[in-house]
């Protein structure tokens, strides 16, 4: 054996485990073990813990007794009703106003592009605390600058944060004015891709501008739009931060949303079984109502 041979079976000796072969998962394995200690783990214990109930300062296993306290708890049904009718209205109003600044932005008329696309996108990167301040402000019922511009032009106050349906008008808004520009970014992109070819075309044939975008934008935006409604769908159901800084889920729970009853169940309450169990439920109506989309579009 030359003195070569032996220098590379001594520089592989002392490799040791390390070998191109395990290299990659030895470079994996700090994400993954984060991973299962920070996220795998979690859902578990969450899950195990959903069919136990605190009894004396101990956590005792009691089957399916926190569900079925779930379904029979009012305030449970008032949440997710709140969370419903936020899904159903805020949803649709924000995606159609975010279709349309979208197209926008496309169009070669328009000049200062990027100047507008920041503009309409930092909203879902301010900080939410500071901006529920300055709604409170302006939407406060006596002082705030909303209703004063209401009663200058002869109009009564409007009660914003003290009555249930305005309240759920002030969140509804809010909501809006925070995700309406994130969602535009993303349609921005699959305008983006949408062939040049066809609206050539569709021109050639004398189509209006209207005509084309119901022909060919609506129907080549399908899959993005898929994407936005699913996660919309996701946040409408995780909706926490706006109730919590503006109105504090009140009055009389109506901006009582699902996952803010879920923290004053965990933390307010240091229930953590019935909070673990409400978490498990939200998860099967996101599934649900992400599969139902994915059923009608079809694709």
């Amino acid at each position: 054996m030359t003195s070569t041979t032996k220098r590379l079976e001594a520089s592989k000796t002392k490799k040791g485990f390390i070998t191109p072969k395990t290299a990659p998962y030895i470079f994996v394995l700090p994400a993954l073990l984060l991973f299962l200690a920070f996220t795998v783990y979690p859902i578990i214990a969450s899950f195990l813990l959903s069919f136990q109930t605190r009894i004396s300062g101990v956590y005792s296993f009691t089957g399916l007794d926190n569900y079925i306290r779930l379904f029979s708890d009012p305030v449970f049904y008032k949440a997710l009703g709140n969370t419903f009718i936020i899904l159903l209205v805020q949803v649709p109003v924000m995606l159609f106003l975010a279709v349309i600044l979208a197209v926008l932005l496309q169009s070669k008329l328009l000049n200062m592009k990027g100047f507008y696309r920041v503009s309409f996108f930092t909203p879902a990167i301010t900080s939410l605390v500071a901006a529920s301040i300055i709604f409170i402000l302006l939407l406060n019922t006596d002082y705030g600058l909303v209703n004063y511009i209401l009663t200058s032009i002869g109009m009564e106050r409007v009660p914003w944060l003290s009555n249930g349906l305005w309240a759920k008008i002030s969140l509804i808004m809010v909501t809006t004015w925070r995700w309406t520009g994130y969602n535009m970014v993303i349609l921005l992109a699959g305008l983006q891709n949408i062939p040049h070819d066809l609206y050539e075309a569709a021109s050639i044939d004398g189509a209006s501008s209207i005509k084309k975008f119901f022909h060919i934008t609506i129907p080549q935006l399908k899959p993005v739009l898929l994407f936005c409604f699913v996660l919309s769908t996701i946040g409408s159901f995780q909706l926490f931060d706006e109730p919590y800084n503006l109105t504090g889920g009140g009055p009389n729970n109506a901006t009582l949303t699902i996952t803010y009853y879920l923290y004053n169940q965990g933390f307010g309450y240091f229930d953590f079984g019935y909070a673990s169990a409400i978490a498990y439920v939200i998860v099967l109506f996101i599934a649900v109502l992400s599969w139902l989309q994915f059923k009608v579009v079809k694709e």
